[in-house]
């Protein structure tokens, strides 16, 4: 028998303004998608003044998006 073991993929996380980048749209596309849109990743507070989004979901967000334009 043969079993196939998966590792967890590395969470890859980045600030608003490298989403942004990442996104071709501005910083403050970003923060409204993220309050306006429920299918938008989350973000998380990380310090007192650090918030990442993960790429993880981000891309993934992305092929959601692409796949509903179809």
């Amino acid at each position: 028998m043969t079993q196939t073991i998966t590792s967890p993929q590395k969470r890859r996380q980045a600030r608003p303004r490298q989403v942004a980048e990442y996104l071709g749209v501005s910083i403050a596309t970003v923060w409204r998608w993220a309050a306006e849109r429920q299918d938008f990743p989350p973000s998380r507070k990380i310090g007192p003044r650090v918030t990442v989004f993960d790429l993880n979901e981000i891309d993934q967000w992305v092929d959601a998006q692409q796949s509903n334009q179809r």
